[in-house]
């Protein structure tokens, strides 16, 4: 072929929508059985095992090819300002490049505006969707990028490879392993995967020496079958001049540019391409994300992405779909919920930040509340499937913890669960720690492993006692119960009565007291809202622990607890402009164990893990110091000592009466909670809040609210379970309000017995389903023969 024809056979391989439409053009050419034609891809026959063993979702494995190219972009860059990537003159990590590259200070997008993010993302990288509308198939996705692109004799040794050290040098990009980009394939036709068309970049003022260095080149990656092997392996393309593929190289031409990018909608074609690469995926399966790739896309890529280096321009450019707009710009849900506190978040108080120290190095948690639905979808569904807790490096998710990880009885926030979103933020680990967490593919954590257990104990800690968070649940429960709990005196006379008559039933409940209502329901003791300081004025221990005095610490417990008052902003930690800096030092020396700092309205609680290497008498001399651009000369610093004492019988601990709640903590003034009758009982009528919240249907019957253990139960019960209503109205010898006061004490006992159960250690649950999931099951699958059992059996007669 001369190379007019070249240039038409790569332009209707660019145009193609299928893969028959590919093979077509593939037999034209007499290629498709041409064994000299189809080179192994990493020059590997057994690649598969690699390629095979990548993403398991279209739009992770998408992530990848959009990754790669931000790679590529920075890489040139760096290039084109005479850097040698590799050097020790090249940006040290993504933010620096950032911030180097394009004058981004911090190397954050939301120092830019809405226009500079899109004129940047005009000039980066773009994905254009064409093709097939859902009704009609699947559609095809292009990612295009202005970065350096390849000569056509380093296909070979860049694209069409695996497992080379292409980018391990180059401390600013993401791609490490060389092979992430090939998680694509499993998701689009084995005829044609993949079609990838590159130019080099011809401003990097490089010798490109041979006479075709400045060609455009292009080729088809597909599946084959081998008839004597177990698995498939993965072609490409080559132009047939040797009978051995492995000595022949992909096609080239010259052109000057190509007409291959997005024009106005619905032109997928329109705007001439200049350099950089092109990469195609024929009907790509991105099942459950077939919609405009504005809108389902776009929210999942968001997440996916959350803190994308450089923003993405997208181009619906299928016929068919009606949207406000056919283009949008990705930036990350970090800058979309930064710039849409109002409407998605809680308050102006969320995210928050807690910084973690794990074996000395930070990690940040940032976590989002987002307000609640006013009909029953889930508040985040617009942004995750079921992911919870979100892990990152450099931007892009590696892993993830299902929402359940918040219904935890460690975590305690199963009434948040469908509201939050963590991501934490694993950037400054160490690489042997990064491979210690997450897998080769960056789309899933190691399910074992040391490092992951201390990380997941942490996180679940610092979620549990975050007082930003305990606020924030308790609140959703006062607004749920309040106004709802009925006359608790007959439940209550009934539950006495019980417990006076049946001693096993009596044990359910704590006798001789009442559990204290963890809320002070009075009306005019709001808290006065607080207002920070930018910088701290003060940052001072709740209480001294001097040397001559130390804070005892039993060495059998695993972690402790220490207060600051100051009256700095909640966001001090991690905020973008001059944060502050927390240092944990131990006699002298960096603490290397887990630590982490929740910092809300005033008061810092600093939660310290201390494991068994301490010995019984040793006394530990802690140093915090806190600084900022304000501190640098004089920062906060606090001396505490901790002497370990011998393990305490937690057995023996203090009766409930000898506790008291701070009005605020670390004032030290306490005051007791208004008692209520326990448990908490709320009465849900048929499509209320309630009903919806908790997504009942007829059959469920009663519904758990987990708060902690030293909170009192709270169950929702169905006023309009089928079977009650049916036993209502069917049973005219009893008074309804007899079957009514049954129905509701008996799915209490159910559930107090499930609950003492679990507590007591006799059901081991797993932790994606708890107790509160076992309480609404049981309880519906018994609610059918409860009231007919209590009927009947109350009638036995021994003949």
């Amino acid at each position: 072929m001369n190379n007019e024809e070249l240039k038409e056979f790569c332009l209707n391989l660019v145009k193609a929508e299928s893969a028959s439409q590919v093979n077509k053009i593939l037999k034209i050419h007499e290629l498709i059985n041409d064994n000299s034609a189809w080179r192994d891809f990493g020059d590997r026959e057994n690649n598969f095992s690699t390629a095979g063993n990548q993403q398991n979702r279209p739009e992770v494995a998408l992530v990848e090819k959009i990754i790669n190219s931000i790679d590529s972009t920075l890489t040139k860059e760096c290039i084109s300002k005479g850097i040698d990537p590799e050097s020790s003159e090249a940006p040290q990590s993504i933010d620096n490049a950032i911030e180097s590259f394009y004058n981004v200070k911090n190397g954050k997008l939301t120092e830019l505006t809405a226009n500079e993010r899109t004129k940047l993302a005009e000039k980066s990288v773009g994905i254009v969707a064409s093709g097939f509308s859902a009704k009609k198939g699947y559609g095809s996705y292009s990612i295009f990028d202005f970065g350096e692109g390849q000569k056509p004799t380093d296909i070979p040794n860049t694209f069409m490879s695996i497992g080379k050290s292409n980018k391990i040098k180059i401390p600013f990009v993401q791609g490490k392993f060389n092979m992430g980009g090939t998680g694509v394939f499993r998701f689009a036709p084995s005829e044609a995967c993949q079609l990838l068309v590159t130019k080099r970049n011809p401003n990097l003022n490089e010798n490109l020496g041979e006479d075709d260095d400045s060609n455009w080149s292009f080729t088809i990656v597909k599946r084959i079958h081998q008839d004597n092997f177990k698995s498939s392996k993965f072609v490409y393309l080559v132009n047939p001049q040797n009978n051995d593929p492995s000595l022949n190289n992909v096609f080239s031409f010259r052109a000057d540019s190509l007409d291959i990018l997005p024009g106005k909608y619905p032109d997928p074609y329109g705007t001439s391409m200049m350099y950089g690469s092109y990469i195609k995926l024929y009907e790509y399966k991105m099942d459950g994300l077939k919609s405009n790739i504005t809108l389902d896309l776009y929210n999942r890529l968001s997440l996916l992405i959350p803190n994308i280096p450089l923003p993405i321009r997208l181009y619906e450019r299928r016929e068919g779909y009606k949207a406000n707009s056919s283009e949008t710009t990705l930036n990350g849900i970090s800058v979309r919920l930064e710039e849409d506190k109002t409407n998605n978040l809680e308050s102006e108080d969320w995210p928050i930040t807690i910084p973690l120290s794990v074996e000395g190095i930070t990690i940040t948690i940032k976590v989002f509340a987002f307000k609640e639905s006013e009909n029953s979808k889930r508040p985040t569904a617009k942004y995750t499937k079921e992911e919870g807790v979100i892990f990152v490096i450099n931007g892009q998710t590696h892993g993830h913890f299902p929402r359940s990880f918040f219904k935890r009885k460690r975590v305690g926030l199963s009434l948040l669960s469908d509201c939050l979103i963590a991501i934490v933020d694993c950037s400054n680990l160490s690489q042997t720690m990064k491979e210690d967490l997450f897998m080769n593919s960056r789309d899933r954590l190691v399910e074992t492993g040391d490092l992951k257990s201390k990380i997941e104990s942490q996180i679940e800690k610092l979620l549990k006692e975050h007082p930003g968070l305990v606020a924030l649940k308790q609140a959703r429960h006062q607004k749920l119960i309040q106004d709802k709990i009925g006359d608790s005196k007959p439940l209550e006379d009934i539950i006495n009565g019980i417990m006076k008559s049946s001693p096993s039933l009596s044990s359910l409940f704590i006798k001789g007291t009442r559990i204290k209502n963890p809320f002070d329901l009075r009306p005019g003791n709001k808290e006065e809202e607080f207002i920070g300081e930018e910088f701290p004025t003060t940052f001072t221990l709740v209480k001294k622990y001097p040397e001559s005095s130390p804070r005892n610490f039993p060495n059998n417990n695993d972690s402790l607890r220490i207060q600051f008052k100051t009256d700095v902003r909640n966001d001090y930690f991690d905020r973008e402009k001059d944060p502050g800096e927390h240092i944990l030092l131990l006699n002298g020396e960096r603490f290397r164990g887990g630590y982490f700092i929740n910092l809300w309205n005033g008061i810092a609680t600093l939660n310290i893990e201390l494991n068994q290497k301490y010995y019984i008498g040793d006394v530990l001399n802690f140093t915090s110091i806190i600084k900022d651009i304000s501190h640098l000369n004089e920062p906060f610093e606090s001396d505490f000592f901790v002497e370990i004492t011998k393990p305490q019988d937690k057995s023996k601990s203090k009766s409930k009466g000898d506790r008291k709640k701070h009005t605020k903590p670390g004032d030290g003034n306490s005051k007791e909670n208004n008692a209520l009758a326990l448990p908490n009982l709320v009465e849900v009528e048929k499509n209320d809040e309630n009903w919806k919240k908790f997504k009942f249907s007829d059959e469920t019957a009663l519904s758990y609210v987990n708060m902690g253990e030293d909170s009192t139960p709270t169950f929702f019960i169905n006023m309009h379970n089928i079977y009650f209503l049916n036993e209502k109205k069917l049973n005219r010898t009893i008074n309804i309000e007899i079957i009514d006061e049954q129905y509701k004490t008996s799915n209490v006992l159910i559930g107090m017995s499930l609950l003492k159960s679990e507590k007591d250690g006799e059901l081991k649950l797993k932790e994606d389903y708890g107790i509160e999931e076992l309480i609404k099951d049981v309880t519906k699958s018994t609610s059918m023969v409860l009231l007919p059992m209590i009927v009947q059996l109350g009638e036995l007669k021994l003949d």
